[in-house]
């Protein structure tokens, strides 16, 4: 079932440089100061990013993530209808997926900077044991033990600062579709409803359990595994992480999924779906570097239906999911293919 995960895309090169990033955001004051008003626009440094009004969107925009990066040196070239298209992808928060290294000191990064800026730090956690069935993005925690204290970490580092947690793309789905060994699946159950105990109990931090796609299977498939996980302590699920279905058919799906596990809201990741999934070529690989897609709706809570919490950017468009169609490594910054996705 390969062909219609597309989550397993978010890894391994930004591990060296996640930590920094993190403590650079704090020593440098980069982020934004806000009265937490909606509206807030001050300008950050570098490339001029600034935080979208709190009222639409109350997500954190990073101003010195890749896309912000790719636009100052787009500017500095006098570049600039590539750099106003590249501006697209830094003005909009994305997910900060934190990496094995000193989680502690990563989600404290990104939540204490969010909370400078008087916004909410989106995170995801994608560090589940035998991850991504050795695919692009395999690999994981080394066992129960290690990930316990990774999400123990993340926790310490949030605190009472607000976060909001998309929890192991894939991990549940993977369970479903036989990818993931059996004698794994008891562990990994004991494990997520672990991580949505712990994370629920901060303050004021929410998690969405991932629930796979609209184009993966039936809703009738996950919902049991998802209770299994713990899905009744999580605020919700979230679909369509690093996939490309539309936000129609996200929605329609998880509705229906919703209605199976206690009417639970879900957020749904809308950051390449503009112009749907792509169709041809190798089905197993149809969610790998596609050509073609386009950046979907901007994140905001202002939704299209009332289960529907937000639209985020869980995926951070401009990132490879792989070595595949010409891509660099799962989790580059891949600069042309950032670049068509602002074109649309």
């Amino acid at each position: 079932m390969y062909g219609s995960r597309g989550a397993g895309s978010m890894v391994s090169t930004r591990r060296a440089t996640a930590v920094a990033l993190g403590a650079a955001l704090l020593l440098a004051g980069c982020s934004s100061s806000s009265d937490g008003e909606g509206g807030d626009q001050e300008k950050n440094a570098g490339a001029g990013i600034t935080q979208q009004p709190k009222e639409a969107d109350p997500f954190w925009v990073n101003p010195d993530g890749n896309a912000a990066q790719q636009l100052a040196a787009l500017e500095k070239s006098d570049k600039k209808d590539q750099a106003e298209q590249i501006r697209k992808i830094a003005q909009q928060p994305t997910g900060e997926w934190i990496s094995p290294e000193n989680p502690e000191e990563q989600a404290r990064g990104f939540t204490e900077a969010a909370d400078k800026a008087g916004r909410t730090a989106l995170l995801v956690l994608y560090n589940i044991p035998h991850r991504d069935c050795g695919q692009y993005s395999g690999g994981g925690a080394a066992d129960g033990d290690a990930y316990r204290a990774f999400v123990d970490g993340v926790a310490k580092g949030i605190g009472d600062r607000s976060a909001t947690v998309v929890l192991e793309p894939d991990a549940v789905l993977h369970l479903v579709d036989g990818c993931t060994p059996e004698q794994f699946h008891e562990e990994r159950y004991d494990l997520l409803k672990g991580a949505i105990g712990k994370l629920t109990a901060l303050k004021n931090t929410k998690v969405y359990l991932d629930a796979g796609n609209a184009g993966w299977g039936n809703p009738d498939q996950i919902f049991e595994p998802l209770k299994w996980a713990g899905i009744d302590q999580a605020d919700g699920f979230s679909v369509n992480v690093s996939n490309f279905y539309t936000t129609e058919d996200s929605i329609a799906y998880g509705k229906e999924l919703s209605a199976k596990v206690g009417g639970k809201h879900f957020v749904i990741d809308t950051s390449r779906n503009g112009n749907g999934p792509y169709t041809e070529g190798a089905p197993d690989e149809r969610w790998c570097n596609p050509p073609g897609r386009a950046l979907g709706e901007t994140p905001t809570t202002k939704t299209a239906d009332p289960l529907v919490d937000a639209y985020l950017w869980v995926k951070r468009p401009g990132e490879s999911d792989g070595e595949c169609k010409g891509g660099p490594k799962a989790g580059e910054w891949w600069p042309e293919y950032a670049l068509k996705l602002a074109q649309g």
